[in-house]
């Protein structure tokens, strides 16, 4: 089974706005998204599940356009560590967004630990003058114990700095053995992200560097799947479903030269590509 998420993060904003979004109105954003994809995708069924992690406003759109469909799953961008709990917290979490929450506006999958969230957490534990390296992951282990608690599949991402490359093993087993203590792992995926190569003008890894690093995580997991984090697109599509110890990949913005953002038509050939190449290899 392939795993190819998409993960939307703040790609709803107006381009008038600075943002991304020339798709549709905001309310519409997201179903229009689900609706150009889906019955393509349903020709994968079988062979792949297709995550979409989609901004808190838009699951309820996200989740009323993907009825019916038997690979989408419409996920969230992380949960809260807490949720809620009868006769303790009836959900008043203010700002945060608690599993059971989700879960009753049609979530069925979320992506947690993802770079820009790690650090995020990192800032706020710095400024607290925290300086023990698993804090984060630690808060990591209870966003994923409470979105597994409610029947979620969960897309967990670890990965390391370029100040940390000479020791990644360290870094990537801290991220692992903290993050999943105590986890049913039977609903989770990780996805490798290279910190290091993610952003403009850095040089994205190769199969000789992606290839061993997910051989590491699968061993040090007992075999999960393992998707590539730092960006499924189509000049890369073919590399990556060639590697044999990759399980898939996170997609996010298509274009990235012009009218940058994500276009579901190019998503598509995204999946195209490397479906076809996973048959072929």
């Amino acid at each position: 089974m392939k795993h190819l998420c998409l993960n939307l993060k703040r790609f709803d904003v107006p381009a008038a706005e600075g943002g991304v979004n020339r798709l549709a109105e905001g309310g519409a954003w997201a179903k229009t998204i689900v609706r150009a994809v889906k019955d393509e995708l349903e020709t994968y069924r079988g062979a792949a599940r297709f995550p979409m992690y989609f901004p808190e406003a838009h699951v309820i759109p996200a989740a009323g356009a993907a009825e019916g469909s038997s690979v989408i799953e419409v996920g969230c961008q992380s949960v809260y560590r807490q949720d809620v709990a009868p006769g303790v917290n009836f959900g008043a979490y203010t700002t945060n967004r608690p599993a059971a929450a989700m879960k009753a506006l049609g979530v069925t999958s979320t992506i947690i630990g993802h770079c820009e969230e790690r650090a995020d957490k990192l800032g706020v534990l710095q400024e607290a003058g925290v300086t023990d390296t698993a804090a984060v992951s630690r808060l990591l282990n209870k966003e994923i114990a409470c979105a597994v608690s409610q029947g979620m599949t969960v897309t967990y991402c670890i990965g390391e700095k370029a100040e940390e490359r000479d020791r990644w093993q360290e870094v990537l087993t801290e991220q692992l053995s903290v993050g999943l203590k105590g986890i049913d792992t039977k609903n989770v995926i990780i996805a490798y992200e290279p910190i290091w190569a993610i952003g403009p003008g850095k040089t994205p890894p190769g199969a000789d560097v992606i290839a061993p690093i997910a051989r590491f995580i699968k061993e040090q997991t007992g075999g999960m799947p393992v998707v590539y984090g730092g960006g499924l697109k189509q000049d890369n599509a073919e590399m990556l479903a060639s590697i044999e110890e990759i399980d898939g990949g996170l997609i996010a913005l298509t274009r990235f030269q012009g009218e940058i953002g994500f276009y579901p038509d190019e998503y598509l050939e995204i999946i195209r590509i490397y479906m076809q190449h996973c048959k072929q290899s």
